[in-house]
């Protein structure tokens, strides 16, 4: 039998399994907390950065993500602060820079509210998720390729740069790449890069009732697994 936590999440008391993440039970009960990098099953690293939460403790709030977050007895969960709307719409306008020819980049750049770049575009053709290295490594244990170096030169890589026996040609890792899913009016040439703003208008009921899941199709890029259960 599963044992219960009660954890509070902008003020909704909720019961979760012990052990689930605060991003899980947050999205389980409706509550929208914007992510790119989750993948189901699988461990989760943090890497995106734009599920953070405020993790109120003692009188003091830190902020974490809610996906490497583990709910516990009592917690006291914010996740749709002044302050977190901010930073998660800067992280967000960051990777729509690094990534515009992304539509899943740029449907939850505009999921987190960006509504202009301040920075200079890129084509990167990637943004370091981990989602296709996790899927390799945590959902089929093969380890044919993983971060390679740090910092500026930090990349996703088979061993020695050459295909790796292990790789069983699944397709996993393409499948969960966020960067093969190219915006709706096609790829964007150099120069040409830009936050192409066409699902905006399936943002006005979300700003209503702002951190509840409205069921948009602003997650479908990335299979955001709330929308995939409620259907469109």
């Amino acid at each position: 039998m599963n044992q219960y936590v009660t954890i509070s999440v902008d003020g909704m008391s909720i019961d979760v399994p012990k052990g689930l993440s605060v991003l899980d039970a947050a999205l389980g009960h409706g509550i929208c907390i914007p992510h790119l990098c989750r993948v189901p099953y699988i461990s989760d690293i943090g890497a995106c950065r734009l599920c953070i939460v405020e993790h109120v403790k003692n009188g003091r709030s830190k902020i974490t993500t809610s996906c490497t977050l583990i709910a516990k007895e009592g917690m006291v969960i914010l996740s749709n602060t002044e302050k977190i709307i901010k930073l998660r719409r800067n992280i967000a306008e960051l990777l729509v820079t690094e990534a515009p020819n992304s539509r899943a980049v740029q449907d939850v750049a505009m999921r987190c509210g960006v509504k202009e770049v301040r920075y200079s575009f890129r084509n990167s053709d990637c943004i370091l998720c981990g989602r296709c290295v996790r899927s390799c490594t945590g959902l089929f244990g093969e380890k044919a390729i993983g971060f390679v170096g740090r910092g500026k030169d930090r990349r996703v890589e088979s061993p020695f740069e050459i295909k790796s026996q292990l790789c069983n040609e699944c397709g996993r890792c393409i499948d969960l790449c966020p960067m093969t899913v190219v915006p709706c009016d096609g790829p964007m040439m150099p120069g040409e890069e830009r936050l192409c703003g066409n699902c905006e208008s399936k943002m006005s009921f979300a700003e209503e009732i702002p951190g509840f899941c409205i069921a948009c199709d602003l997650g479908e890029g990335f299979q955001c697994e709330r929308r995939l259960f409620l259907g469109p």
